[in-house]
């Protein structure tokens, strides 16, 4: 992929690195992104590699859907949504998938979907100054990136359901006692102990990684029904008055007036 794509690709060191890499905009996720997320995704899974990195570039991990992408589609938001989160979402079982464990190295902050990718991956290491938040009912949307299976089971489901009314920000030190990351480390340590776990699990038994990440997945039927219920709510949501003014207040720099 070159340089300056939405997402980076490379694999190095028996691990496939994915980057995401639309910084000046946090990282968020827009159309054009979703493609490259999903052909990435692919070409992990399919790969040799015995460990697949998610980071991101910058200062923030990511920042979740790009609002003014979904502004910008006006008339054709919940097609918009639609597509979105059918790309995101096939990349993300794409992952959940692949024979390799997921390690998410988490810079910034993680917000709405960007928090999704976090929660799948099979590990997360989070740098210290690390923020969290589940973001979607501040906007006036539903969870997508399989934020709805995830989130209670690693922290509970009352705790869920409490960060996605509130969208309280959680620092990383609460990230990491809630379950939502393994580690924090020090924000000058992170690519090194990132790369240091990365370079463990690829010198381990790639054999029986696999089978584990595999009972694991399969202890639980229900992931992939999840995500398309999750694409649907969200499209419809993005194109109602609840949704429409939310993003628009978020834009604008206001107050939701619902």
């Amino acid at each position: 992929m070159a340089a300056d794509a939405p997402l980076r690709f490379e694999i190095r060191d028996h691990v496939a690195r994915l980057t995401l890499n639309r910084a000046a905009a946090a990282n968020a996720m827009n159309l054009d992104f979703g493609r490259h997320f999903l052909d990435a995704a692919i070409a992990a899974a399919r790969s040799e590699a015995r460990v697949i990195l998610l980071t991101g570039a910058g200062r923030h991990f990511c920042f979740g859907g790009d609002l003014k992408g979904m502004v910008g589609a006006e008339g054709d938001l919940a097609a918009y949504l639609a597509e979105l989160t059918t790309y995101l979402h096939a990349g993300l079982a794409h992952l959940a998938r692949a024979a390799a464990p997921v390690i998410a190295a988490v810079n910034g902050t993680a917000a709405g979907a960007g928090l999704g990718l976090v929660l799948g991956a099979d590990l997360a290491i989070a740098a210290r100054s690390a923020k969290f938040t589940t973001a979607y009912t501040g906007v006036g949307l539903t969870p997508d990136a399989g934020c709805t299976y995830w989130l209670p089971r690693a922290v509970g489901a009352k705790r869920a359901m409490e960060w996605f009314l509130t969208n309280r920000v959680l620092d990383a030190e609460e990230a990491c006692a809630w379950g939502v990351v393994n580690r924090v480390v020090d924000d000058a340590m992170l690519a090194s102990e990132v790369d240091a776990l990365a370079a463990q699990i690829a010198a381990g038994p790639a054999g029986a990684y696999r089978r584990l990440k595999r009972l694991l997945a399969e202890s639980d039927p229900g992931y992939a029904a999840q995500l398309a219920r999750e694409s649907q709510a969200i499209a419809a949501q993005g194109v109602s008055a609840e949704g429409r003014e939310g993003i628009a207040a978020f834009l604008e720099k206001r107050s939701p007036r619902y």
